[in-house]
């Protein structure tokens, strides 16, 4: 059985080890691996951990409002919060093949990361890589951004959870008494909503799925249904609709709402009638670019959670 305060004592020991005397940054999202990461190196090395958020543009809503509120003079994590939404976007539009967004994902976040260092002198890149991550990116099931590390590089990188599973991750960050809301936070791919628009990128489509998301996040807290991961994502293409009295030609929204424990499967949750029709009501009636909702049906396998 898996000992937190087993792990916490020996990573904290190694990190002491691995990095005492370097200034070391961590790419922290508010997620739970890197916040939990983040934790544990404040522990082993103090004030010489920066934690920078970078705000990709494709966040969810006032994501980095959220993220700063909970670790901004907490924990001791030195917190720094980077706008280079501009950055990404200019980068991503009109990209929409997954791995060639997550390649450019994962080399851009070096880029913020380097020049972030440059600022605070640090040599070392600490990311909370957990299994799961270099198990998809290894077997070819789809590249995560973290380890589509350019050529070149000048930070050395650490990874402290490259081992562990998502479950394990949550009973560590219970055990050094991170907050609920990051402990129970639910996955969100490091690519962020770039992901989650399927196909190429443009502002609009990002903006359809970024208030998508803020509506099912709603409705799955309104309804208090428990599960892993609940999102939607916008699909290719456009469905004919009716607004009024006239057609409309709009986009295709699909909602997705799964129960795993580690990430390495999943099962498809079944909430109730009621739930899915107002929350398609909700979409459709709020986002008025969006014609149709949909809602999927598939496990993990065949499918992997992300639809990208």
């Amino acid at each position: 059985m898996f000992d937190a305060e087993a792990f916490i004592e020996e990573s904290v020991g190694s990190l002491k080890k691995q990095l005492e005397g370097k200034k070391t940054i961590i790419g922290l999202s508010g997620g739970v691996d890197s916040s939990v990461v983040a934790v544990l190196v404040h522990k082993a090395i103090s004030g010489n951990l920066v934690s920078v958020f970078v705000d990709t543009g494709f966040m969810r809503k006032d994501e980095g409002k959220q993220i700063e509120r909970v670790f901004k003079g907490k924990f001791g994590l030195n917190f720094r919060l980077v706008d280079a939404s501009a950055e990404f976007m200019e980068m991503l539009e009109g990209v929409s093949d997954p791995e060639e967004k997550r390649k450019f994902m994962g080399h851009k976040f070096i880029q913020v990361f380097e020049r972030e260092a440059v600022n605070e002198s640090a040599k070392v890149l600490v990311q909370g890589t957990i299994a799961p991550d270099w198990i998809e990116t290894g077997g070819g099931i789809k590249s995560h951004h973290n380890l589509t590390l350019p050529e070149g590089m000048t930070l050395e990188v650490v990874e402290p959870l490259r081992d562990l599973y998502k479950d394990e991750v949550r009973k560590v960050a219970l055990a050094l008494g991170l907050p609920k809301e990051i402990c129970e936070r639910m996955p969100f791919p490091g690519p962020g909503l770039a992901v989650r628009v399927v196909g190429e990128i443009s502002p609009e489509r990002v903006e359809v799925v970024r208030d998508a998301e803020e509506i099912v996040r709603e409705e799955i807290d309104g309804a208090h249904i428990s599960s892993w991961q609940a999102f939607p994502v916008v699909l290719p293409g456009r469905a004919t609709g009716v607004k009024g009295d006239s057609r409309d030609y709009g986009f295709m929204v699909a909602v997705r709402v799964v129960d795993s424990i580690d990430a390495m499967t999943a099962n498809i949750k079944e909430p109730d009638w009621v739930f899915l029709r107002k929350i398609a009501d909700r979409i459709t009636r709020e986002i008025p670019g969006v014609t149709r909702v949909l809602y999927d049906l598939t496990n993990k396998p065949p499918a992997t959670i992300e639809f990208e």
